[in-house]
């Protein structure tokens, strides 16, 4: 059954052929995140999905930035920024990944939660899986517990989720 924010991203959501390079179909949120409306219904989504099980919410460079602010404002909860690599300064822990194009390098700050505290990952978009899985790897070695992963969009095709184990997940939307 779609939820009022599944029908905003259906209604936005647009698409790119061939961005950032040929064969890729770029899915572009940015028409869901500035429409004020569609926004507050994933920021209710993501965050009611989710009460009571998290005392911060990480989120992934760049667009995770925004559900995770919004997120943790929402339930009076933490933020933890999981960088691109060397963009943080201080103690860090790094991790290496595959994107779907690529690869790369996040990071996350140590010390910002006492051990044990409960995190929630958010992001835009669960691709193949390699960000969500690498900022879960960075979350445990912090310390911390994951408690979940929410992403708005996920490309079911690229098997993303097969990557997170029994994390659970919640998607709001899934092509």
């Amino acid at each position: 059954m779609p939820t009022p924010a599944a029908d905003h991203v259906t209604a936005l959501l647009a698409s790119y052929q061939d961005f950032p390079e040929t064969g890729i179909l770029f899915r572009d949120l940015n028409p869901v995140f500035a429409d004020a409306v569609a926004f507050r219904a994933l920021i209710d989504e993501l965050a009611g999905r989710f009460a009571g099980q998290f005392d911060a919410v990480a989120g992934i460079e760049a667009r995770g930035f925004l559900l995770a602010a919004a997120v943790g404002y929402a339930a009076g909860a933490s933020v933890l920024a999981v960088r691109k690599g060397g963009k943080l300064p201080g103690s860090v822990l790094s991790e290496n990944y595959d994107l779907e194009y690529g690869s790369a390098c996040l990071e996350l700050e140590i010390g910002q939660l006492p051990e044990g505290s409960r995190v929630l990952v958010l992001d835009d978009v669960l691709a193949t899986g390699g960000t969500i899985a690498a900022t879960s790897r960075l979350v445990r070695r912090a310390g911390y517990r994951l408690t979940g992963v929410g992403v708005v969009l996920e490309l079911t095709e690229l098997l993303g989720r097969d990557r997170l184990g029994t994390t659970p997940l919640h998607t709001i939307v899934a092509l």
